[in-house]
């Protein structure tokens, strides 16, 4: 018997009304980046193949040329509930409240990062120190209003650094925010998800569910060609050990699918059936 699931911001995706064997409904949901193309030529079309999906949990924050008013209708329309808005760096660093507001317009209850701004390939410890300071201050200004602050991390954080990684430095320094997980771009940076997940068990409230096409060598420049993004369960990526260990860990707050590629719109349905025979 096929399960319900529900969707999040980049396609983020999160199992809906019977949720599978380790993730309950409310913990499944879609990245809409992952959509991106799609909602360029119809906006309530793709959040109806969202719901058409059989999912309800979105990871957005904008309103791709809509007003809010206008957005935020179709939202009600199709029964679909942001839960986590993105914020640039600098709007973090220069402008929280900005993020702080959207979050609020959208009634999420996570902020979440993407990408710190860095020159070229040009990622080191400074640059790591200052995104600490710049993400302990918004998210003490965030988590004040009761939202919780997430890191993505999207690979050049796993270059070595001391006895570890300057993903290391980040998690152990991280007093106000939290980290999203992108199974992809970890193991894309030479961390296993895994692993990653059991030294900070407490430290992941998002993820990314996305693999990698076998056979793909990462770095960790953070960049790489999205066409390998692949369905669940079919690349080198252990989705399904990560699955379960943050379901046994309590810390699978919100679980997203996010598939980049152009075949997204045929790849997420097959994804969601290897969500459900998970065991």
């Amino acid at each position: 018997m096929k399960m319900n699931f529900k969707i999040g911001f980049t396609v983020l995706v999160l199992v809906a009304q019977f949720g599978i064997h380790q993730l309950s409904a409310q913990e499944i949901g879609i990245q809409l980046y992952s959509l991106r193309n799609q909602f360029k030529n119809d906006v309530e079309g793709s959040l109806k193949i969202i719901r058409d999906w059989g999912l309800t949990n979105l990871e957005g924050g904008g309103t791709y040329g809509l007003s809010f008013e206008e957005f935020d209708g179709l939202l009600d329309k199709y029964k679909l509930d942001v839960v986590s808005v993105g914020a640039s760096y600098d709007d973090l660093k220069d402008n929280p409240e900005k993020a702080l507001a959207n979050a609020k317009q959208f009634g999420a209850k996570y902020v979440m990062c993407a990408w710190i701004s860095h020159e070229g390939n040009n990622f080191d410890i400074e640059k790591t120190k200052e995104a600490v300071e710049v993400f302990n201050k918004a998210g003490k200004l965030l988590q004040e209003e009761g939202i919780t602050l997430a890191y993505h991390a999207h690979g050049y954080e796993f270059r070595p650094y001391e006895d570890g990684t300057l993903f290391d430095y980040m998690a152990q320094n991280a007093e106000y925010f939290a980290f999203e997980m992108d199974v992809y771009w970890v193991q894309h940076g030479g961390t296993d998800p895994l692993a990653l997940l059991n030294k900070y068990p407490d430290k992941f409230v998002l993820f990314h569910l996305k693999d990698m096409e076998k056979g793909v060598v990462g770095n960790n420049t953070g960049h790489e060609d999205v066409e390998t993004n692949v369905v669940l369960g079919t690349g080198q990526i252990d989705i399904s050990g990560v699955v379960k260990r943050a379901k046994e860990l309590g810390v699978a707050k919100y679980m997203f699918i996010e598939d980049e590629c152009s075949r997204v719109v045929e790849q997420v349905p097959q994804s969601l059936e290897y969500l459900n025979a998970i065991k």
